[in-house]
């Protein structure tokens, strides 16, 4: 996948949403750093909210996987960015920004669950992107979950690629 990403003729531009909670379980920050390393290493940019939590250990899977990541931030201060962080925009539009990683994201991945988390995993289905679920992510329709972050390459690759879409046949 990162061969077709870099030099397929047509890299992929829009970054993969990462949401969850400030607050998380060990279990979803571990999810959150191996989903990071993941896309970084399929030569995905990681999208995030930027600052503790699910969001840090994203980043910080990214970065030691020497991948990028994007923190968009509620606040005006970049001084709040978690220290993972690649590319530190402090949009100063409170949670509205949440609307914003859901827009530009190709697709989202929701690890853990908060009010928050939930807000956004809506604002993605709404819009109609396709959201990943891990980690205990709330069972709402239209969530794929997964069981670990090592099904996200194959299921990434399926999305990404349009194999996950419905087939059409055609008429001859």
């Amino acid at each position: 996948m990162h061969w077709l990403q870099t030099r397929g003729g047509h890299p992929l531009r829009a970054p993969v949403g990462v949401i969850g909670p400030n607050e998380a379980t060990d279990a979803a920050l571990g999810a959150a750093r191996a989903t990071g390393a993941i896309l970084a290493r399929c030569g995905l940019t990681l999208l995030c909210g930027g600052r503790q939590g699910v969001m840090e250990a994203a980043c910080r899977g990214a970065a030691e996987a020497d991948g990028l990541s994007i923190a968009l931030l509620p606040g005006a201060d970049p001084a709040t960015a978690n220290p993972y962080a690649g590319i530190v925009l402090a949009s100063g539009i409170g949670e509205a920004r949440n609307a914003l990683i859901a827009q530009a994201s190709h697709c989202m991945i929701a690890v853990g669950d908060s009010y928050g988390t939930l807000s956004e995993v809506a604002l993605g289905l709404r819009l109609g992107k396709t959201v990943f679920g891990l980690a205990g992510a709330a069972t709402v329709e239209g969530v794929r979950h997964l069981a670990d972050p090592a099904a996200l390459p194959e299921a990434l690759a399926a999305h990404l690629f349009g194999l996950d879409a419905p087939i059409v046949p055609v008429r001859a």
